[in-house]
């Protein structure tokens, strides 16, 4: 038996083989096959030395030869709305489809994964230099592709299922977040995106963090009432937030209550309704408080506002747009309006110079009546409609 190869470049035809090689008498190397045949001469000696020989070729040819091709290790996962999807262990190519998305990324440390995001995403700055692949609605398929993505995020409040089934189609994996509908939900989804993109470590230090921030905040909040307030989604028509939704939560833990009590996610109210219930403070949600003060007075200027005791008197909340997105950054909205609602609860109070306690010291009177005191009307059964509509 003989592993030979043909080489076409000698001038005679040379079969290289187990120690025997057919050349022309001009070679130099012809002169040494007389040689290796003369060692040879018995036919047992020979087949002893082809059989190690051939041992020792089966043994190179298997550390030499190549393994099967390596592919990328996968996982499956089950996203938020019970879909389970096929992802890679630690994806490298992110392409986010929400704002919220796109925030969470950044407060995890995984911003150099996301490789393209919505013209949507500007915040925090550096997301407003990633490659855009167009609105949240629509974005541009085509733009996703040439990303080379190995995972897209979108979410069901704001992106449409066409869109996830569509980049099924093209193979491009994708994982979706539901709606929350509080501030633990928020962090609770937050953490479960870390573990999706391979940085658990990453996200539950962040979810302590923002646990314990909260929870620091309803120490100081702990001793005053809750303000009454009407947040404003849009002025006409008259949007507000339901009792249900992730917004509510937050007025919830900044210290306030809603005066709206729809079960409607976003309810449009009635003016009229509004005047009755007097709500202590109106919020909005503006990412310029230049503009949200602007928009304050031309809202004071239209009939029927001037009615209300907080236009009146000017008492009114502008925080940062951090509050119409689920992300991590939704704790410094939080913190941002506990801030304006109770600026007293925030107040450093002066250490007073200690003196000696007096021998017989007098008896404590009984705490007076409460500094604030509130009438929390609700909308009746009857008038349920005029606060949903």
């Amino acid at each position: 038996m003989f592993f030979a190869r043909e080489n076409t470049g000698a001038p005679a035809p040379i079969l290289v083989g187990l120690f025997y090689c057919l050349l022309s008498r001009d070679s130099r190397q012809g002169r040494f096959v007389p040689r290796i045949n003369s060692i040879f001469t018995s036919r047992p000696a020979a087949l002893l030395l082809a059989f190690f020989s051939l041992g020792a070729l089966d043994v190179s040819a298997q550390a030499t030869s190549p393994g099967p091709p390596s592919q990328p290790a996968t996982r499956e996962v089950v996203d938020e709305m019970g879909r389970t999807v096929r992802i890679p262990i630690s994806p490298s190519r992110i392409v986010s489809l929400a704002p919220s998305l796109t925030e969470t990324i950044y407060a995890l440390g995984l911003q150099d994964r996301l490789v393209g995001d919505t013209d949507f995403c500007d915040y925090p700055v550096e997301a407003q230099k990633k490659p855009k692949v167009g609105g949240i609605i629509n974005p541009n398929l085509e733009e996703i592709a040439s990303l080379h993505p190995d995972l897209v995020l979108a979410t069901k409040s704001i992106n449409r299922l066409d869109t996830v089934r569509a980049l099924d189609t093209l193979g491009i994996p994708s994982y979706v977040t539901t709606d929350p509908h509080s501030v633990a939900e928020i962090i609770s989804s937050t953490e479960k995106l870390a573990d999706v993109l391979g940085a658990s470590e990453a996200g539950k230090p962040l979810g302590e963090e923002l646990q314990s921030r909260l929870a620091a905040l309803q120490t100081k909040l702990a001793a005053v009432p809750p303000r009454r307030v009407l947040f404003i989604v849009w002025t006409e028509p008259l949007i507000s937030t339901g009792q249900h939704t992730f917004i509510a939560d937050v007025l919830r833990k900044a210290g306030a209550d809603s005066i709206v009590e729809s079960s409607q996610d976003w309810p449009q109210m009635n003016l009229e309704e509004v005047v009755r219930l007097q709500p202590d403070y109106l919020v909005f949600a503006s990412s310029h408080s230049e503009s949200a003060a602007r928009d304050f007075d031309a809202l004071a200027a239209r009939p029927g506002w001037r009615i209300l005791d907080a236009v009146r008197n000017r008492r009114y909340a502008v925080i940062s747009d951090a509050l119409n997105r689920p992300a991590p950054r939704i704790v410094s909205a939080i913190e941002e309006l506990a801030r304006q609602l109770h600026p007293e609860a925030f107040q450093v109070s002066p250490v007073p110079d200690k003196e000696p306690a007096p021998a017989n010291p007098m008896p404590t009177s009984p705490s007076g009546p409460a500094l604030f005191s509130y009438t929390h009307t609700t909308c009746s059964a009857s008038s349920e409609s005029s606060c949903a509509h």
